[in-house]
Formats: C-alpha cells, sequence, structure tokens
C-alpha cells in the first residue's frame, strides 16, 4: 500500500571509517529497491556521481554541508521534493558528517507531522573504524554519542585487529550500548538487511534487547560453596608465597582489575546443599546481608559464618583471616567486587570449592556513557509512571540519548512500548501480554546515570 510511511536510515561514523564505501555498496549492489541518498558533504570523497546517475538513486546534498538544527528546514524542503516524485522511494539515507551528533535529523522525524505521516525513522546506523575507535573513546564525547544513538553499530576494517581485540572492543562499545546490533566487516560488507529495514525505531521491536545485558546486578561478583570441618581455618586473599601468580581461585575464576584495592567485603553463609534452590536462596539472602552495616576486620581477626558482612582490611590487595567454624557443614562464601583470589585453607591444604557462580557485578555510578537496565516484575502505576519519566526527561533529557522498553500498566491488557531519543518520547500500547510473564524491561543510554536511583525511583512506580 502506497501510503505507508518510507524507511528513513540515518548513517553516522568518523571520517575515514567506511561510510563513503557502505554507501557506493548499497547505490551500486542490485537489491532492486529504490533509494534516494540524501548526503552532505564534509571532507570525505564524494560518491561517485557516474554511479548516481546509473543507477536509480538520486543524490541532493545539503546547500552547506552540514545538517544540524539550523538547516532543519533544508532536510524538511527536500523530502517534501522526494515525497513529489511519480514513482515512489523504498527508503531513504541521510549520511551525517564524520562528527554530527545524529539526534537533530532523527528528531525531524518526530516533530514535524508532516514529516511523520510520510517517513518513519527506521535506524541510525554508525560505521566505527575498528582499529582506531578505541583512541576516540578515551578523549572524545562526540564518538562515544555516535555509539550510544545507534541501533545498529558496524566495526568495520576488522581485518586490522585480533579477534582479541575485536572482542575487547565489542565488550566496550556493549557498555556504552547495550540494545544495538554489532556487525563485524571488512569493506563495510554487510547484508543490506543488517542496515536498512532493520527497525530500529520500531515500538514493536523494542523489546529485543540483549536479555544477558538485564540481568539483575548484584552488590558481590563471586560466590563459592566450601564443605569445611569444625576448626580454625584460614581465609586467604591474595596469594600465598611461592603460589603461582595466575589470578584464579585454582579453578579458572578470574577476576575483574580494579587498582589494588585495600578493603573487600565478604560473606560467610551456612548452606544447606549445591541444589538450585538453596544457592538462590543463599544469593537473595546475601544480597540483604551486603546492604547492611559491616563488620571492619584486620588481618589475623577472626570471622564466624552468620548474615555478617566482613569487610577485610587489606594490605596491598592481601589479607589472612582466621575461620571459625563450629559445627562442620558446608558455606556459601560470597566476595564484593575485588581482584585478588580469595582461597580457604584448611590444616595448610586448600579446599576447592564444591559450586561456584559469577554474577554481574553493580559498578558505581559513571560520569561516561554507559547503557542501564532495568528487569522487574509487577505492575506499574501508569500516573506515577507518567510522571516520572516526564520529570526524568525535563531534567536530564539532555543526557539521555536513548529508552526503549516494554512495560507492564496495571489495568491494561496490552504491552506498553516505548523509545525515546533525547527528549522526544514516543509510547503506544502494542500487544496483549496473553500467556506471556508480565514483566517491566526498560534500558536507558545516556551520561551520568545514576543505576540505582532509576532502578529505586523505578521501583517507586509499581502500583502497590
Amino acid at each position: 500500500m502506497d501510503t505507508d510511511p518510507i524507511p528513513v536510515t540515518v548513517l553516522t561514523g568518523f571520517l575515514g571509517s567506511g561510510k563513503t564505501t557502505l554507501l557506493n555498496r548499497i547505490l551500486s549492489e542490485r537489491h532492486g529497491r529504490k533509494l534516494a541518498v540524501i548526503e552532505n558533504e564534509f571532507g570525505e570523497v564524494g560518491v561517485d556521481n557516474q554511479l548516481v546517475i546509473q543507477s536509480d538513486e538520486e543524490l541532493f546534498e545539503m546547500n552547506n554541508g552540514c545538517i544540524c538544527c539550523s538547516v532543519r528546514g533544508d532536510l524538511i524542503r527536500i523530502l517534501g521534493r522526494l515525497l513529489k516524485r511519480k514513482d515512489r522511494l523504498d527508503g531513504i539515507l541521510i549520511e551525517t558528517t564524520g562528527l554530527a551528533n545524529p539526534a537533530p535529523v532523527a528528531q525531524t522525524f518526530f516533530t514535524d507531522d508532516e514529516m511523520k505521516r510520510n517517513f518513519r525513522l527506521d535506524g541510525i546506523v554508525t560505521v566505527v573504524d575498528a582499529k582506531h575507535v578505541s583512541a576516540h573513546l578515551d578523549s572524545d564525547d562526540e564518538s562515544v554519542k555516535q555509539l550510544a544513538f545507534a541501533d545498529a553499530i558496524l566495526l568495520n576494517k576488522t581485518d586490522l585487529s585480533t579477534p582479541v581485540e575485536l572482542d575487547a572492543l565489542e565488550a566496550r562499545i556493549r557498555g556504552i550500548n547495550a540494545v544495538a546490533s554489532i556487525t563485524r566487516t571488512t569493506n563495510c560488507d554487510v547484508p543490506l538487511d543488517r542496515v536498512l529495514d532493520i527497525g530500529g525505531f520500531n515500538l514493536g521491536r523494542a523489546t529485543e534487547i540483549d536479555p544477558k545485558f538485564l540481568e539483575p546486578e548484584y552488590p558481590f561478583e563471586w560466590a563459592g560453596a566450601y564443605a569445611l570441618p569444625a576448626g580454625s581455618h584460614q581465609l586467604v586473599i591474595g596469594h600465598a608465597p611461592g603460589e603461582e601468580h595466575d589470578h584464579d581461585h585454582g579453578d579458572g575464576h578470574h577476576h575483574h582489575h580494579h587498582g589494588t584495592e585495600n578493603e573487600l567485603d565478604v560473606a560467610v553463609m551456612p548452606l544447606e546443599s549445591t541444589g538450585e534452590a538453596d544457592t538462590t536462596a543463599a544469593r537473595d539472602a546475601a544480597v540483604g546481608v551486603f546492604s547492611d552495616w559491616e563488620r571492619r576486620v584486620k588481618a589475623g581477626e577472626t570471622i564466624e559464618p552468620g548474615r555478617t558482612l566482613n569487610r577485610l582490611l587489606l594490605d596491598e590487595g592481601l589479607g589472612t583471616y582466621t575461620l571459625k567454624v563450629r559445627e562442620p557443614g558446608l558455606f556459601a562464601v560470597f566476595e564484593g567486587c575485588g581482584e585478588e583470589p580469595l582461597h580457604i585453607h584448611v590444616a595448610g591444604d586448600t579446599v576447592k570449592p564444591a559450586w561456584q557462580a559469577d554474577y554481574h557485578g553493580a559498578h558505581e555510578h559513571s560520569e561516561s556513557v554507559s547503557s542501564v537496565g532495568i528487569r522487574q516484575a509487577g505492575e506499574l502505576d501508569g500516573k506515577r509512571l507518567n510522571e516520572w519519566i516526564g520529570g526524568l526527561l525535563r531534567t536530564k533529557g539532555n543526557d539521555i540519548y536513548r529508552m526503549k522498553g516494554v512495560l507492564s500498566v496495571k489495568g491494561a491488557a496490552k504491552r506498553l512500548v516505548f523509545q525515546g531519543i533525547h527528549m522526544l518520547f514516543d509510547a503506544k500500547f502494542d500487544r496483549d501480554w496473553g500467556a506471556e510473564p508480565r514483566v517491566n524491561t526498560l534500558v536507558f543510554i545516556g551520561k551520568n546515570l545514576d543505576r540505582s536511583e532509576l532502578n529505586e525511583a523505578f521501583k517507586a512506580c509499581l502500583s502497590a
């Protein structure tokens, strides 16, 4: 049907990342789609005009080579002209400059009524030079923004990096933007369906959020279960003399490095069994213990199992403490964020854990750009939700680049799906929850996001 809005793709990326290569590929490939490209010349080689004339696509250039708020009128005029063409377009690509923030372009499709009726923003695609992006991320807010706004990220020029470097880079990008798809490419050689018609702003697809990213956060990073006899044993943090320096628990558990810490939070609790129900109950109890008052323990002092948070005072990351066990049994040890391994020695021998688990540790509020995910069962009070989101956009709208989510509202049979880009917010009820559990899922991407504050404020919107 001809009245469907035409999908618009905003293409962004740094100078030299390979955007032009991607455009040339899209223009020259025989994909049978009629596309128009609106590009702004900004120091990169223009798309080869020969090519453009031969193909079905048309190329429009912005008069002053830059898309920003001041030329939104320009963009609207060009798009208006495209609408008057006799044969309908299948899509439009808007290529923004090497350093532009794509938001103002994206916002055009939300704010102008005619634009909203005739076009739909399909997605923001960011092309990144895998070899050089890390340097940008260290220094420069603009490049981080381009990643933060993206629905799809192409890690280009991957042939110049090792798989290990690419894994590390991908993990770093995930920390900034947990909802974009990441595709590794060489010469931007990517199936077009990873770039066109990806539905990044399609509210129905707002749920496609990496579930692993939404694992609840815990105040500890690791737990192990130990079978211990009665008696006084040693709890050792760090390496005993003569031990191999391989940073693991003797069982492959490696720690994140956060610089040498001088304190480490540990809880030791009796455990019924290593069965799932018992370890889950212990984990939930440990969350309570970790939020309670801590007991400061100096090297050489004694710890007893129980619902106590022991803050071990370390010396250069190392320390040995006495663990006093009255009744033999199984004990779960929960360890906060630390970088040295933890060992339990009974009569000089290291005890191996009978069970262990890594947890997604909660990391503190950071000044930089990050993603915060919330996943919470329950029904929301519509009025409180409105007030909260409204207040959030008023006070932090500039710092929130993207929001996405699916919410369960009290009294509504349908899922409420929402999307936001800066201050612009769009929400609608889509399909019935049906038999699906009513779980709220939402993600914020932005800078200066305070994880615990967002979580608390969200929980306050749940209906009693």
